[in-house]
C-alpha cells in the first residue's frame, strides 16, 4: 500500500530537511535542541502554566514545553499542516501526554481557535519568515495572551550574508561554474524582488518594532551571526535536501536549470568541496522574547 503523501511542510521537517540521512537529521536535531531550550529559559515556562507553540512543526519546542509545564499545565500545538498535527498527535500519545495538549489548524497571523486572553507563553522558531503580514502574528500573539504573559521567539534573518557573490555558492568557491551556480540559484528565488520576500523582507530591527507595536512592554533581543566553516557532508545528502520547504533540493535545481554535461562540470567542482568540508558559511539568527503590557 502507498503511503499517502505528505504536504510541503510535514515533508521538509520529516524527510527533505536532512535529505534522508539518518545521521545528517540526528545532528540537526542535537543542534536544535540547544535552540529549544533557549526559547524555552526565555520564556521561564513554568508548572500549570499554558504554552501556544505557533508553527509547532514536529513538536521540537512544543514537547519540551511538556516537560516545564508538568501535570497541570497544557500545551497548544498550532500549525498550518494537519500533517504536522496528526505526527504531533501520535508522538503525545505515545508519551501519555496526549490529555495535556490541544492540536489546532491555525497560521500564525490568524489564531482563531484561540480565545483572547487564554494563554501564559507563546513561542515559535523559524515560523514568521514564512509569514507575509508579520504584524498581523505579533497582535495575535498579544491577543490571545493574558496580561503579563509572555512571546520568546526564535527566527532566522537571511538579510545577513544575502545575496552571496556570485563566485560564492552556499559558501562553496564556485568561481569557474559560477554561471552555473547563478542558474541554480536562481531556481529556488523566489519570483519577486527581495524586500517583499517574507523569508528576506525583515530583519531584528523590524521584530523589535512590530512587538512594541502590538503593546509588548518589555523586550529583549539577541542577534547571533555565525560564519563558520562547513563540515564534510556526504554529496548524495546534500543533493537529497533542500534548505527550507519552499525550496527544491539541490538535484531538483539542476535538473531543472543544467543540461546533463553542466551537471557533470557542477557536480564535478562542487561534490570535492562538500565531501572535504571546504568553504564557510553564514547564518544570522535572532532571539526575541517580550512581556505584554
Amino acid at each position: 500500500m502507498t503511503a499517502p503523501m505528505l504536504d510541503r511542510w510535514a515533508a521538509w521537517l520529516l524527510e527533505r530537511r536532512h535529505g534522508g540521512d539518518a545521521e545528517e537529521l540526528r545532528r540537526t536535531l542535537d543542534r536544535l535542541a540547544a535552540v529549544r531550550d533557549r526559547v524555552l529559559d526565555h520564556a521561564a515556562v513554568a508548572p500549570g502554566e499554558t504554552v501556544l507553540d505557533v508553527g509547532a512543526g514536529d513538536g521540537l519546542v512544543a514537547f519540551g514545553a511538556l516537560e516545564r509545564v508538568g501535570a497541570r499545565g497544557t500545551v497548544i500545538f498550532a500549525d498550518v499542516s494537519q500533517d504536522l498535527l496528526d505526527h504531533d498527535r501520535v508522538l503525545a500519545e505515545r508519551l501519555g501526554a496526549a490529555g495535556r495538549c490541544r492540536f489546532v489548524l491555525a497560521p500564525a497571523e490568524d489564531l482563531r481557535p484561540i480565545a483572547d486572553a487564554t494563554v501564559d507563553v507563546v513561542t515559535t522558531r523559524s515560523v514568521l519568515a514564512y509569514v507575509a503580514n508579520k504584524r498581523r502574528a505579533f497582535d495575535e500573539f498579544a491577543r490571545v495572551l493574558r496580561p503579563g504573559g509572555r512571546i520568546s521567539l526564535y527566527e532566522p534573518v537571511n538579510r545577513h550574508g544575502y545575496p552571496e557573490p556570485p563566485d560564492r555558492f552556499d559558501g562553496y568557491a564556485v568561481g569557474p561554474i559560477q554561471d552555473l551556480a547563478a542558474r541554480v540559484v536562481a531556481a529556488g528565488d523566489g519570483d519577486g524582488p527581495a524586500d517583499s520576500d517574507p523569508m528576506l523582507g525583515f530583519d531584528e530591527r523590524d521584530l523589535l518594532a512590530w512587538a512594541e507595536a502590538s503593546g509588548f512592554a518589555e523586550r529583549h533581543l539577541e542577534l547571533r551571526v555565525d560564519v563558520r566553516p562547513h563540515a564534510p557532508r556526504r554529496w548524495e545528502t546534500v543533493l537529497r535536501s533542500s534548505p527550507n520547504p519552499l525550496a527544491p533540493t539541490l538535484e531538483e535545481a539542476m535538473a531543472a536549470t543544467l543540461t546533463p554535461d553542466e551537471t557533470a562540470r557542477f557536480t564535478a567542482h562542487l561534490r570535492p568541496q562538500v565531501e572535504r568540508g571546504e568553504g564557510t558559511f553564514t547564518t544570522a539568527v535572532a532571539y526575541l522574547w517580550a512581556t505584554r503590557g
